[in-house]
Order: C-alpha cells, then sequence, then structure tokens
C-alpha cells in the first residue's frame, strides 16, 4: 500500500451510490439515496438508530444488493453479489465488534482466509514465516505497534484490536474501509490512537467511511459529514462548512441553510 496523493483533481469519485433505495417488504430502509467517496477521503455517515445507516454500509460492502439504484467504482457500475466481490475491489469493512478470532496470532489474523502459501509437494501449506514478515511490514507501515505479531488478539486491548482490523482491511491493497462505530468500544485514552490511524489512512490514498454518533470522531478525522434521516440522505456537508449543532439538528430532521442538502445536488 503505497503512499498516493488523496482525491487527485478531476478524476472520478472511488465509489459513488446513485439513487440507491432498499426495500425489506413493505418497509423501506432507504430511499433515493446518493452520495460520493473519493480517494484518500474520510466521510463520515451519522444518522439516529433506524435511519438506515446500518442498511446502506451492508449494501456498500455487499452484503446487499439495492432494491434500485446503482454503485459506480471508479466510473463504472458494479454489483455485488456478496462481500467477496465488493473485496475484490478493494472494499472492506471493520465492524464495530472487530470479527477478531481471539485464539489466533495477530498475524494470523491479518491474513485469515487469504493467507500466503508455500509448495510442499503436491500440497499448498501455509507460510507462515512470510506471513510473519508481511505482517510486521505491513503494521510498520501504518505505525501500529505491538509487542509481538504472535500475540493472540484476545490478549490485546480494545484500541490495539481495532488497530489490527484496519490493518487486516488494507492488507490487500484496500481502497475503501468502512468503519461500523470504531471507537465505541474503546478506553478514553485508545480512541485518538484509533483516530489517527484513520487519518494516516488518507496518506496511503485510501478512502473510509465512518459511521459514528460521535461527534467530537467525526470532526477530528473526517473531511465531510452526510447525515442520514429516515432513510435518506438528508444533508451533507463539508467539515469547515458546518458546525457541531447543525449536524446533530440534521440527525434530528431539521436544518438551518440549504446549500448543505445533499438531495439538492447534482452528482
Amino acid at each position: 500500500m503505497e503512499p498516493t496523493h488523496p482525491a487527485r483533481a478531476g478524476a472520478p469519485p472511488l465509489l459513488e451510490a446513485r439513487s440507491i433505495s432498499k426495500y425489506f417488504g413493505a418497509i423501506t430502509a432507504l430511499h433515493n439515496v446518493n452520495f460520493h467517496v473519493g480517494e484518500g477521503e474520510v466521510l463520515g455517515v451519522v444518522g439516529d438508530n433506524g435511519a438506515g445507516k446500518s442498511t446502506l454500509m451492508k449494501i456498500l460492502s455487499g452484503l446487499y444488493t439495492p432494491s434500485e439504484g446503482e454503485l459506480v467504482f471508479r466510473g463504472k457500475p458494479v454489483r455485488f453479489s456478496g462481500p467477496k466481490e465488493a473485496r475484490k475491489l478493494g472494499i472492506e469493512m471493520v465492524y464495530q465488534d472487530f470479527a477478531l478470532a481471539g485464539n489466533m496470532a495477530i498475524y494470523e489474523n491479518i491474513y485469515l482466509g487469504r493467507e500466503p502459501g508455500r509448495k510442499c509437494g503436491p500440497l499448498t501449506l501455509v507460510d507462515h514465516q512470510k506471513s510473519r514478515a508481511m505482517a510486521k511490514e505491513h503494521l510498520d507501515k501504518l505505525k501500529i505497534h505491538v509487542k509481538s505479531i504472535d500475540q493472540n488478539a484476545e490478549n490485546l486491548s480494545g484500541g490495539q484490536r481495532q488497530a489490527v482490523a484496519i490493518a487486516r482491511a488494507t492488507a490487500f491493497d484496500g481502497k475503501l474501509v468502512i468503519m461500523d462505530e470504531p471507537t465505541a468500544a474503546l478506553a478514553i485514552k485508545e480512541v485518538g490512537k484509533v483516530l489517527d490511524l484513520i487519518r494516516s489512512l488518507k496518506e496511503h490514498g485510501v478512502a473510509v467511511i465512518i459511521i459514528s454518533h460521535r461527534m467530537d470522531d467525526i470532526f477530528y478525522c473526517c473531511d465531510r459529514v452526510m447525515a442520514l434521516y429516515q432513510g435518506t440522505n438528508f444533508a451533507e456537508a463539508k467539515l469547515a462548512d458546518t458546525s457541531r449543532n447543525e449536524v446533530i439538528g440534521w440527525i434530528m430532521g431539521t436544518k438551518n441553510h440549504t446549500s448543505s442538502l445533499a438531495h439538492d445536488q447534482v452528482h
């Protein structure tokens, strides 16, 4: 994952959602949602419980298919039948519970299911030596510090587990990392380290979408914020053009100025 120049001028968005709707029977979870995220950009997604945040992220990561609308990746329409297809394009999801195997080492977790192999006659075996070397190089690149890559994940702090989950998401040329409440389960002293790690992904040209209820997190590491309300993208703005109070108002379904309305923008 070599450093790149984020958000190249004139380049198409890395990922764009066009008129995305999702229905579950008679229930409308999302309606006509439009947004985009560029390379090296951090987009915050906020909204009350039931606003559609989780449904949208599951569509982006391939867990759900949209009922209407389309996703466009680097200017080309895409449709995922499962998370594996999204991962092939470099779209990764980091879940709130980290989804790490507690009884496995850090390096094993990073490459779990995608381990480098070595030939042994007709068999292909996991190359643990290569996995260790690759994991150490990748963690060093992201400036993630652990006592040993042979530590089991169950012995790590919450912040360290989140860092390992992020490292896993970016280990295979990850281009977009979607994070669900990345600091919700962390001690206060670990929150800043994880947010700094998220900001450092920008230096490598990685796009990040963060779902969070924490305004401090949003205003610390995001470039833009989008608010979902009752399944619609109610408003969005650059962080420099809005305030915490205004964003909180969007979450509650109130707005102060129309320039930030996402559904008034032409994509």
